[in-house]
């Protein structure tokens, strides 16, 4: 029976970079285990030496599951050359990376951790996490609308899962999805001539944005985090799902561009 975790998991939970960024300097050669050159299937336990760029890895921290409130004008990427990048905002003293994202003009509630394992099972696209959002749009919604977006947009060659919606203003609704098209929402409007003119997620799972004021952050409660764990065994439980060692794909990872 193979022991140890997969090279790129390894290498992540010491917060130097994500398990995509750590697959690319396993393909340019700069990790060796034990004085050899690792290659993507490779698995290590806590006695390898593991080298990148001849440095060894710093030890992995504890774990840190946070919840953020985005404001407008952040940009969702952990890469500190870009402006207005997430962790500069944060500020929070570890690496960490988001859970799905939201694009620059879209507000509210983001996951950030440094636990490779929960981000992966929560992006999982066949897990159907509730994601809730709260959108302003340009002109008066109705009955039609609300229920046209309810029952599947066509949009980017597919059509939309069925989810809920619920009118709360002249021009503003509540949307439930379960799933994370590339800015689903918008698309979703624009198909039957509405514009965004704001989107605010209000609730992941089973996480609320609640009193959290803009550009703040705060650590999960030990309530939320068992209840987010038990969600995320539930859905994992699916045999079509990835193993836990498997790396996310690319359309996983792009999802909640709202």
């Amino acid at each position: 029976m193979n022991k140890g975790v997969r090279i790129n998991k390894f290498i992540s939970e010491t917060g130097l970079c994500s398990r995509r960024e750590a697959d690319k300097l396993i393909s340019a050669g700069r990790v060796t285990i034990n004085g050899i050159s690792a290659d993507h299937g490779s698995k290590v336990v806590n006695e390898d030496i593991v080298l990148v760029d001849g440095g060894k890895l710093r030890e992995r921290p504890e774990k840190v599951y946070l919840a953020y409130n985005k404001p407008a004008g952040i940009v969702c990427t952990t890469d500190r050359s870009v402006r207005n990048n997430i962790l500069d905002a944060l500020d929070f003293p570890e690496t960490v990376f988001t859970v799905g994202r939201l694009d620059k003009a879209s507000t509210g509630l983001i996951f950030l951790t440094n636990d490779g394992d929960i981000v992966n099972r929560i992006l999982r696209s066949g897990n159907k996490h509730e994601k809730e959002y709260r959108v302003t749009v340009n002109k008066p919604v109705d009955s039609d609308f609300l229920r046209s977006m309810s029952e599947g947009v066509p949009v980017l060659g597919t059509i939309t899962e069925k989810c809920r919606v619920r009118k709360i203003g002249t021009s503003s609704f509540i949307i439930i999805l379960t799933q994370g098209l590339n800015r689903q929402i918008r698309r979703m409007c624009e198909y039957f001539g509405y514009e965004v003119v704001s989107l605010h997620r209000v609730r992941i799972m089973n996480v609320g944005i609640s009193t959290l004021k803009p550009g703040k952050w705060r650590h999960l409660t030990y309530k939320e985090l068992r209840e987010l764990r038990d969600l995320i065994s539930l859905s994992s439980n699916s045999p079509a799902n990835l193993s836990s060692n498997d790396p996310v794909s690319d359309d996983d990872t792009q999802e909640d561009f709202e």
